[in-house]
């Protein structure tokens, strides 16, 4: 988990007008973040679109990140989907040398039992030949990951860290309380992180570290180092921004930010639109205040 401390950025995937991967941004972006302070790069998350990349697009935004980095941060890649023999198949693809782990999201639509949630990661960790990060989001995948089966989970041997994006602190409490302590607890949600971090987990993968990587970094550092009065200052200084960019979704408000900081364009591939007029509003003045 050492790799994965600390701040993670789950990236936009920019786009030209005509929807084409904007190349050109995604390298501004990539070292946008790099510089910024951050701790490794989330690549092909939800956050960059992935419903609506080709798995062959996926790839290519991979290799770019990959060329722009050069090795100076860890990467962890988004593998996940409701078709596990599918997935299987993906992880033994060569165009995944040179990541450190893999994201995958709990099996969504189907809405797998439990004892299939564990099965679909132990199916996972038997051919995976990299660690794995469990992606509890039950508002995206329309099931919870309970606590019991996260720590059934947590004993698989790929299996090294969950991102926790339950909305529930008892959730979240009742698997720190009872995790190995070789077994890593992230935050999947920025507003929350600084209560998370409080109640023990390691860091984030963030969605407003797209755009502010060194304040939100700063924040999640000194929240690591026990220094809460420092990091409630940031918090509460970031927490506007953080709040009006989900209002009409993500990575609907990201992106807007992104293009309003001249690193993206505001472009989006259906069913993501753009954010509506009131929810611009709130970012502009959020933003101003920041």
């Amino acid at each position: 988990m050492k790799n994965f401390n600390g701040l993670g950025v789950a990236m936009i995937t920019p786009f030209n007008d005509d929807q084409t991967i904007d190349f050109e941004s995604l390298e501004r972006l990539t070292n946008h973040i790099i510089d910024g302070g951050v701790k490794y790069l989330v690549v092909m998350g939800t956050t960059g679109e992935n419903p609506t990349l080709t798995v062959a697009e996926q790839y290519d935004v991979l290799d770019k990140v990959k060329q722009v980095n050069a090795g100076r941060l860890p990467i962890v890649f988004g593998i996940g989907g409701n078709n596990t023999s599918a997935i299987l198949q993906r992880l033994s693809d060569e165009r995944l040398e040179g990541i450190d782990a893999i994201l995958s999201v709990s099996p969504y639509y189907n809405k797998p039992s439990q004892e299939g949630i564990y099965q679909h990661y132990k199916a996972m960790s038997e051919v995976s030949k990299w660690p794995i990060i469990i992606y509890n989001v039950p508002g995206r995948t329309g099931s919870l990951i309970a606590p019991d089966t996260t720590l059934r989970i947590a004993q698989l041997s790929q299996i090294i860290c969950t991102k926790e994006a339950s909305g529930s602190l008892d959730v979240c409490m009742d698997v720190l309380r009872q995790a190995p302590e070789d077994f890593g607890v992230i935050s999947g949600d920025d507003n929350y992180t600084l209560s998370y971090i409080a109640a023990g987990m390691q860091g984030v993968i963030s969605v407003i570290g797209n755009a502010y990587p060194k304040e939100f970094s700063q924040m999640v550092n000194y929240a690591l180092d026990g220094d809460f009065k420092n990091a409630r200052h940031l918090h509460y200084k970031l927490l506007p921004v953080m709040q009006a960019i989900f209002k009409d979704g993500n990575p609907g408000g990201i992106k807007y930010v992104l293009s309003e900081l001249n690193i993206c364009k505001n472009v989006f591939r259906l069913p993501v639109v753009p954010v509506n007029s009131s929810t611009q509003k709130a970012i502009d003045l959020a933003m101003e205040k920041l």
